[in-house]
């Protein structure tokens, strides 16, 4: 027998095996699995907090907003800039003025119904109250005259009666301001301002903390005064008014809130929207929730303080350089 005849097919028969024991070897050795590119840390500058105190409607609740603001002044909580919407813009412009909570107690104790409420039979087709008074008080209570000169900078929430948009007052003269955010519509007659009917901010919400992440806060104390509606003084028609944009207020209120960082909110529901009598309950209730707001506040805001420990994606620093 031929000696290559019979080794050819013993060569083929050992290079089948080798195949196959290299195949084997490829099957069971350990796959090396992708690691991820580990992410290198680095700290980032604190941010600083730009704090809005951002102030509710809700008439004669508001002297809760005096207690408020005392608390905030006496745990020396920054207020970068105030935003008030109603009764919240006369109470913020008169704070932003002097910056004295001693001052802004003063005024509010001697402050009554009769300072701002002037009605008028000859007035009653478009609102029974004028506001001459309201912007008579004003203009007597804060020399600054302008919004602009005011120690603290200060946004008035009013609202166009005939088309609906929100109206941010942020120069100008603080009483007309004042008044354009007061003026409740079919209690105040509409101020008429620069060819626009303005009406009070509440019908779009008694609070506006859009208004205050929009001028730059990074941080927003809000304080809701209009948080219970139930109102049995609903006698005549402008409690019948009130009582109406309050209900429609805490329903707007309800989805703005979200936009808040921390959330203050006196217990002054059971106070009627034109009982005056009840300043110093009022007072009261609004240092006691703000007592018990400050840790949260004071937590939040040192957290701004710390630097943050970010993880960067070096790949993408290495392809924004090459561009």
């Amino acid at each position: 027998m031929d000696r290559k005849a019979v080794s050819l097919p013993i060569c083929r028969t050992l290079l089948s095996l080798i195949t196959l024991l290299l195949l084997a070897g490829r099957c069971t050795a350990p796959k090396e699995t992708a690691k991820e590119p580990v992410k290198p840390v680095v700290e980032v500058e604190p941010v600083k907090p730009t704090v809005a105190l951002v102030l509710g409607g809700g008439a004669a609740r508001g002297f809760a907003h005096v207690g408020v603001l005392r608390v905030l002044a006496q745990e020396k909580i920054p207020i970068d800039m105030i935003i008030g919407t109603s009764v919240g813009s006369l109470i913020g412009a008169i704070y932003a003025s002097h910056c004295n909570t001693f001052e802004l107690e003063w005024t509010a104790f001697k402050l009554e119904k009769d300072d701002i409420f002037d009605f008028s039979i000859f007035k009653s087709a478009t609102g029974p109250v004028k506001g001459d008074k309201l912007e008579k008080f004003v203009s007597t209570e804060i020399d600054a005259g302008k919004i602009e000169h005011l120690k603290v900078p200060f946004y008035a929430v009013a609202a166009d009666l005939n088309t609906g948009e929100p109206v941010v007052f942020s120069r100008g003269s603080i009483a007309k301001a004042v008044r354009a955010s007061c003026s409740i519509p079919g209690v105040f007659t509409p101020l008429e301002l620069d060819g626009r009917q303005l009406i009070d901010g509440g019908v779009l919400g008694n609070i506006a903390p859009e208004v205050a992440r929009r001028h730059g806060a990074n941080f927003v104390i809000v304080v809701s005064i209009g948080k219970a509606i139930q109102n049995l003084e609903t006698t005549n028609v402008v409690n019948i008014t009130m009582q109406a944009i309050s209900i429609m207020s805490s329903r707007i209120d309800h989805f703005k809130v979200k936009q808040a960082d921390v959330l203050i909110a006196p217990e002054v529901g059971d106070v009627g929207m034109m009982d005056f009598s009840r300043k110093k309950y009022c007072m009261k209730e609004g240092i006691k929730a703000a007592r018990e707001a400050v840790p949260e506040i004071k937590r939040k805001l040192e957290a701004f303080g710390k630097p943050q420990e970010v993880a960067v994606d070096s790949a993408a620093i290495d392809m924004k350089s090459e561009e």
